[in-house]
């Protein structure tokens, strides 16, 4: 279970901007697409969706875990998303699921994924207090059942990982919100409106972004073909559009960003995106 322990660690923990599946697939594959370790253009959102598309990957009691396998070296990694409503995932147990964990399975990691997803549903059908993940309101109680259910295979975890849990269980017992020390993402909601032969409107209350769509010049034609708009250091996605009369529309659009954990001032207190 490390690579969900290094999620943790690491504030790769967010709640979902919707409980509808595939932008919920979406905006995982899109963060992960977003980190540094990723080489570029490496189509997180297509392997996922395609190996999603033949496979339904839901655990049942709630959880599922989507994947996408990548031909290179790196470590196992996920990230989890949290839907406060449930998504109908079509599951084997007819549970929406709250729970999604995205891995991404570098060709040298394999086995270290299989060894994994063995042990989560080992935790999945011996934790007796799955009902509470229907309870939870917040990310730092996901977080706490999250590893309460870990907890559950410390005897088949090594040392190091229970000593992480118990740093990340005081870390939680003093801190009531902790992920805006602990990631190193900035995910901003911001709305793009376009007209024929004008310049894009961008919605922001981010300055640094405003700025920084203002001086592009493939913006809209990336948005509608492609689905997002990549140029170091933010990635675009685009959510949703609507058309509207004379040629305009509306992009809803999350913006994301990789940064270091002492920089920008702007930084959101946590992770999740805007309401």
């Amino acid at each position: 279970m490390n690579s969900i322990l290094d999620a943790l660690q690491e504030g790769r923990l967010f709640e979902l901007p919707d409980n509808d599946k595939v932008h919920a697939l979406q905006f995982l594959a899109h963060i992960i697409e977003a980190f540094p370790e990723i080489p570029p253009g490496t189509d997180v959102e297509g392997y996922v969706m395609k190996r999603e598309a033949a496979h339904n990957t839901a655990l049942g009691k709630g959880w599922a875990c989507p994947h996408a396998r990548v031909p290179f070296d790196e470590d196992l990694m996920c990230v989890i998303g949290w839907s406060p409503q449930g998504i109908d995932y079509d599951a084997p147990d007819g549970q929406p699921v709250r729970i999604v964990v995205m891995y991404l399975i570098p060709d040298n990691q394999r086995n270290n994924y299989l060894r994994e997803i063995s042990l989560l549903a080992k935790a999945l059908e011996t934790y007796p207090s799955n009902h509470r993940l229907q309870e939870v309101t917040d990310l730092n109680e996901v977080r706490n059942y999250l590893l309460d259910l870990i907890d559950v295979l410390k005897d088949s975890v090594g040392p190091d990982s229970r000593a992480r849990m118990i740093r990340l269980q005081a870390k939680t017992s003093q801190e009531s919100f902790p992920y805006g020390d602990l990631t190193n993402l900035i995910i901003e909601p911001l709305t793009i409106i376009s007209a024929p032969n004008a310049k894009p409107v961008i919605l922001t209350q981010h300055k640094e972004l405003f700025e920084f769509l203002g001086s592009t010049n493939d913006l809209i034609n990336k948005l509608e073909n492609e689905g997002f708009y990549q140029k170091a250091p933010w990635r675009i996605v685009r959510r949703c559009s609507v058309k509207y009369q004379m040629g305009h529309t509306a992009y809803d659009c999350l913006a994301i960003r990789m940064i270091s954990s002492s920089s920008d001032p702007q930084k959101s207190a946590t992770a999740t995106p805007s309401r």
